[in-house]
């Protein structure tokens, strides 16, 4: 038999004729494919509901929505003065369009009425993010412990995602507070908290908790304005008239190290009465590129709307 002709039997046909076909097939599907294909993928689109990496400090990677319903304003008074039910839906409201963390203080006097709320609202606790905060008095730093059980149990929890010392002034309160730190450690330990840190009132506290590597977690009063932000005062530390750019360079320091950063006073306290000023400062916090997430005190429904769509269009505007 010739060796170099093909053997054309029926089976052999019918084996190329195969092959031919499948490599046809496959190439205008590819073909079609690339076609189809857009010419760029779409873009990802970002919302205040998402729920976000907080620093890279925490070894259990926790994340926190983007925004939040703060439960301070005026020392937490806005929200007290709505009454329970009307907190409840306040509380339901924020829940439905995404802003499923929850911001309070022993100081504000709203643990019970957060608890009720989510109670009320039969709102799932794993899609709740809880955060608190413990101030330096003598009543809740001499037995810490005891502080952060009772917080608990105001909040009806068995933990609290996010604690921190509330309202640091001086500039040497890190040193004044290991003790107060060791006991946040212990907490974190037995899964009472899940991450820790610190809120501070001026430019020295602020200074002084940058240069910390204890914090997890880092609330910090940011907007373009400087209302509210962090100053040098001499005397008042919660003084109105704040440094921007100092205080922003301490807040970006602290990122960099891989704190998370909630940004707070957002729209003054609700001193931002143009939407203009909510504007550039919903902008600024979205943008700058060391705020993880934000919180901000409603007292009403449209302000939770508003809120979250400017913090949407500011996501995603294009630069």
């Amino acid at each position: 038999m010739d060796p170099n002709r093909h053997d054309e039997s029926p089976a052999n046909l019918s084996r190329r004729s195969f092959l031919r076909q499948s490599a046809e097939v496959i190439t205008a599907t590819t073909l079609g494919a690339e076609l189809l294909a857009p010419a760029e993928a779409a873009p990802l689109v970002r919302t205040a509901a998402d729920w976000v990496p907080l620093g890279k400090l925490n070894k259990q990677k926790i994340k926190i929505p983007r925004v939040g319903m703060g439960t301070g304003t005026v020392n937490g008074k806005t929200q007290r003065d709505l009454g329970q039910e009307g907190f409840n839906a306040l509380v339901k409201h924020a829940y439905e369009r995404g802003v499923r963390y929850i911001d309070t203080a022993d100081n504000y006097k709203t643990h019970e009425m957060v608890r009720e709320a989510i109670k009320a609202n039969k709102l799932p606790r794993e899609n709740i993010f809880i955060q608190t905060k413990l101030p330096l008095r003598a009543e809740t730093t001499t037995d810490p412990l005891k502080t952060i059980d009772r917080y608990r149990k105001e909040l009806g929890v068995d933990y609290i995602d996010s604690l921190l010392i509330h309202c640091a002034t001086k500039g040497n309160w890190v040193a004044d507070q290991k003790a107060l730190m060791a006991a946040f450690d212990e907490a974190q330990a037995k899964g009472w908290i899940k991450i820790k840190g610190c809120s501070c009132h001026g430019l020295t506290a602020l200074r002084e908790a940058a240069q910390s590597d204890w914090m997890e977690v880092q609330l910090a009063r940011v907007n373009p304005q400087g209302h509210l932000v962090d100053g040098d005062h001499p005397t008042n530390p919660h003084h109105p008239a704040g440094k921007v750019a100092e205080a922003m360079k301490e807040i970006k320091a602290m990122h960099d190290k891989g704190r998370g950063i909630i940004g707070m006073k957002l729209v003054g306290e609700g001193s931002f009465v143009n939407p203009e000023d909510r504007e550039k400062a919903a902008r600024y916090a979205m943008t700058c590129g060391f705020v993880d997430a934000v919180v901000i005190g409603f007292k009403n429904a449209a302000e939770i709307d508003e809120a979250v769509e400017r913090i949407n269009r500011a996501l995603n505007a294009k630069s």
